[in-house]
């Protein structure tokens, strides 16, 4: 197959097959002519083959190709698709792979075993659309020359050892839809938007989740994140991200596209998306060291369809501007130090909602009714213990403010020391009654019958009082 076709073939797809590997290729596939080489998903093995200088598409992901990126690959400066993800791939990534290319749209090495630093040399990626880093073990911090990438969509660096304070400098990208930081040693606060310019102006999907940020969460963002509270086009026909690579092969048309995916947790589960909708707005702060209040400005998001706050320590209660979040299907706030009542607005607010999670924190009295509040289980409240409600199986005491009737045990005792509070009330009432009668029936009638009279409104005042106080 090396022998024949080699000035003639321009397309070549072998994907999604069971095939092993090259029979005696160079490093450099022959073929001088080919525009596009698709290899995904097969078995195969030994180094990454290098495309001819030729080609504008090179997808080879999903296999077993193991060995260091070859430098020879940043020779094939035509690339526009480059993604070699989900292999065996080890050593650093090539520092020119970040700059070799003017035409490159798509960068994709994830999920192989590459590490030490991220390249720094991003100054020529300004048609970039997509960097995918993620699942490697890259050290170091992030660099700041990812500023020049302005056409950038899409960034994913999670999952990795990176080690710096959150890039607010990204928010300077005028097109950056999704921004994937989890899984790394992030730290510091994320900080605010303090000035009026606009920051993150497009984005629609953000996970910081697993890393070790404090301070409050950033109110300011959700002031200014534009597109998550109203997203461009909601009313038109919903479609994907993707990348056209259509190409003209001997005056022929060939319509090609490339679709982004992601990695990110919904509804308490890993969940990959093959194809991203542009509608979609999410926003993932979970398992990081955040305190402070929940900022009503969440309430801004109304796009917002999947947000998690849990694990981490936020105090307070949950804001009622929630509720104005009525495109929300996820709702993540367990194990956090929330307290007071579930706003009752949550229930005819978030009709969409799907997945709820708050158990693990301090909240009371009674559990929203109706809706989609009565499909949740006992597992959405645990770990409350002011809580009450059918779905926790827990009456609530309507004379107490909604909170839990005590158990049966305790009722019982409360009980029985109410009656002999007031036993105790009557006798001693009756015991101050009886003295004073005896004293005054020795006195003259006139007088007998007007202290008697005054004797025993006496006594029957301080029976009530104390009867009272001991109730109390």
């Amino acid at each position: 197959m090396s022998k024949v076709s080699v000035e003639t073939l321009f397309f070549l797809d072998l994907s999604n097959n069971s095939l092993t590997g090259f029979d005696e290729f160079p490093i450099v596939l022959p073929w001088s002519k080919l525009q596009y080489l698709k290899l995904d998903s097969n078995i195969l093995q030994g180094s990454l083959p290098v495309p001819p200088m030729s080609t504008l598409f090179y997808s080879i992901s999903n296999n077993s190709l193991s060995g260091e990126i070859p430098q020879l690959l940043c020779n094939v400066s035509s690339l526009s698709i480059l993604d070699v993800s989900q292999n065996n791939l080890t050593g650093n990534i090539p520092l020119c792979l970040s700059n070799f290319s003017k035409h490159l749209l798509v960068l994709r090495v994830r999920s192989n075993n590459l590490q030490g630093p991220i390249p720094s040399g991003w100054t020529s990626g300004k048609r970039l659309k997509m960097i995918d880093l993620g699942r490697n073990n890259l050290q170091g911090g992030i660099p700041k020359s990812l500023m020049a990438c302005r056409m950038l969509e899409y960034l994913d660096l999670g999952n990795n050892q990176i080690r710096d304070a959150f890039p607010s400098w990204l928010g300077s990208l005028p097109q950056l839809n999704i921004l994937i930081l989890s899984s790394n040693a992030l730290y510091g606060t994320i900080g605010d938007a303090t000035s009026n310019l606009i920051v993150f102006p497009k984005l629609r999907v953000i996970d910081l989740s697993h890393n070790g940020f404090n301070g409050t969460l950033p109110s300011g963002y959700f002031e200014r994140w534009i597109t998550m509270a109203s997203l461009d086009g909601k009313n038109s026909q919903a479609s994907y991200m993707v990348e056209n690579s259509n190409m003209t092969i001997n005056d022929m048309q060939v319509p090609r596209t490339y679709a982004y995916s992601m990695t990110i947790t919904n509804k308490g589960t890993e969940m990959q998306y093959p194809k991203i909708i542009k509608t979609l707005a999410a926003i993932d702060f979970s398992c990081n060291r955040f305190d402070g209040e929940i900022p009503e400005s969440i309430g801004n998001l109304k796009e917002l369809q999947l947000l998690n706050f849990s694990n981490n320590n936020l105090v307070g209660g949950i804001p009622k501007a929630i509720a104005k979040l009525t495109n929300l299907e996820v709702l993540d706030l367990s194990r956090n130090k929330l307290e007071g009542r579930i706003p009752l607005e949550l229930s005819p607010g978030l009709n969409f909602l799907e997945f709820l999670n708050l158990s693990h924190n301090h909240l009371t009295g009674l559990i929203p009714q109706g809706y989609q509040f009565d499909t949740f289980q006992s597992s959405s409240f645990e770990g409350n213990p002011g809580l009450c409600g059918k779905q926790l199986l827990k009456e609530c005491n309507t004379n107490s403010g909604g909170l839990p009737t005590p158990s049966s045990t305790s009722s019982e005792g409360s009980g029985s020391l109410d009656w002999i509070a007031i036993f105790l009330g009557y006798g001693c009432g009756f015991l101050l009654g009886t003295v004073i009668g005896n004293i005054v029936i020795k006195r003259k009638h006139d007088w007998f019958t007007k202290t008697l009279q005054n004797s025993w409104k006496q006594a029957n005042e301080l029976n009530y009082i104390q009867m009272h106080a001991c109730t109390v």
